[in-house]
């Protein structure tokens, strides 16, 4: 049986990190990954000579960012594209009425600032829920505190929901109450035009990696790990699993003997989501220039309400979308034009006779075998601490780290590279130096 320092499972950019740093650090280390490439849910598409990030697309706050950095080192250009976690302003938005008429300045201050009130209320509303929480009724509660009419509120209420199924894929009733607790940016936003994979391919460079070596078992004890694959068993003195919470959780994928507490119950309390990207090229921008967003109020804007001009990017005109939560459940079976014709209707009746794409890329995460979907959420009960939890050193053996398992900013390759670096820490007993990650390229 071949025999490792550390077996690192999952070649994303958590557990690339990982590997990096322990490599650096004198250590044996063999990564298994059950795809046939590096990145994980880090995945450029480039079909129709385009550039598309399937998966991660943004660093989500440039301020004192280790994945910034790394990028900035290894030359990958970004572009400034500030999304800040579906807030209503600080970009030109387009709102659009529910009768498919935009709103007029003056209206679009007055619900911009509906929203900023209900915002600050929400603070203490979440606050003092309690663990049974949904987002749902803290938000209820702050909504209650305004004493607006029905169509005001109601309008502040859709922007609630959105916002849980953008920012977590899932349904406004199914989010913890502190589910957008991180919901903090810090410093612009930017995303990458020559594409996000060349992140992980370069933290790949020197190390051991065996693509399609799907991981099935993994054996812990105080004398170290025994991993299962399709190709063999190997052992080591300590292990790194950064599969997802989706993988975790599936059958298919045993640790033995199960995870202690208080791992396990955090592990219960996160679950996957549903959350896929719809990028529409069109051969003329057919929406105003300037405008950052565009969303639609009402009941047709239930599936699609938001789209986002990424023309920038390439200098072809862009929209990208989101099947988010509902939308992304009941689309789940669609065909492609299916989900473009649905998505073509409600521009029309914003814009009029909008052409159809010239081309067309959708995500496909809840049907992705190595993740069961795109990130983690809290389930209602989960606290915000169930994220380090879920980390926490087993048997001194076994390590998990990927973006779950980060409280401070979950859900982003940021999250990912933290917690890689912190296993790495862990297993030599000191402290590394994140920067080495990228510093000796």
């Amino acid at each position: 049986m071949e025999h490792f320092d550390t077996i690192v499972v999952g070649a994303g950019v958590s557990g690339l990190t990982a590997a990096h740093l322990l490599v650096e650090a004198g250590r044996d280390v063999v990564v298994f990954e059950a795809r046939d490439r590096v990145g994980g849910r880090v995945s450029t598409d480039r079909r129709f000579g385009l550039t598309t990030d399937m998966g991660a697309s943004w660093i989500h706050g440039i301020t004192d960012s280790p994945v910034a950095a790394a990028a900035e080192a290894f030359g990958m250009p970004t572009v400034e594209f500030t999304v800040g976690g579906y807030q209503p302003d600080s970009r030109p938005i387009a709102y659009y009425g529910p009768d498919g008429k935009r709103l007029t300045d003056a209206a679009t201050r007055a619900f911009v600032a509906d929203i900023h009130a209900l915002d600050a209320a929400l603070v203490d509303a979440v606050a003092a829920s309690d663990p049974g929480a949904s987002y749902r009724d803290v938000t209820e509660i702050a909504l209650a505190a305004q004493g607006w009419d029905d169509e005001r509120t109601q309008r502040v209420r859709e922007y609630l929901e959105h916002r849980s199924e953008e920012q977590y894929g899932v349904r406004i009733e199914e989010l913890a109450a502190h589910g957008l607790d991180d919901d903090v940016i810090e410093g612009d936003e930017v995303v990458f035009p020559d594409g996000y994979d060349r992140l992980p391919r370069k933290l790949a460079e020197g190390l051991d990696i065996r693509l399609i070596h799907v991981v099935t078992r993994i054996e812990w004890s105080e004398g170290g790990v025994v991993v299962t694959t399709d190709h063999g068993t190997f052992s080591a003195d300590t292990a790194v699993v950064t599969v997802p919470v989706g993988v975790l959780q599936s059958e298919e994928f045993v640790i033995e003997p199960p995870l202690p507490q208080p791992v396990a119950g955090a592990l219960a309390r996160l679950r996957m989501n549903a959350f896929e990207k719809v990028f529409l090229r069109f051969a003329a921008k057919f929406w105003d220039d300037g405008v950052y967003a565009i969303r639609q109020q009402g009941p047709e804007g239930r599936w699609w309400h938001s789209w986002y001009d990424l023309t920038a990017l390439h200098d072809t005109p862009t929209l990208l979308t989101f099947a988010a939560g509902p939308a992304a459940v009941e689309t789940w079976d669609w065909t492609e034009d299916e989900i473009v014709q649905s998505i073509l209707e409600q521009l029309r009746r914003l814009y009029g006779d909008v052409p159809a794409p010239t081309s067309v890329h959708i995500t496909d995460w809840q049907d992705d075998p190595w993740s069961h979907g795109s990130y983690a959420y809290m389930k209602i009960g989960a606290t915000t601490a169930d994220h380090d939890d879920l980390a926490t050193p087993i048997g001194g053996v076994l390590h998990l780290a990927g973006e779950a398992t980060w409280t401070d900013d979950p859900a982003t390759v940021t999250a990912a590279m933290f917690s890689g670096h912190r296993a790495a820490e862990r297993i030599v007993g000191g402290g590394i130096p994140i920067e080495a990650v990228w510093s000796d390229r």
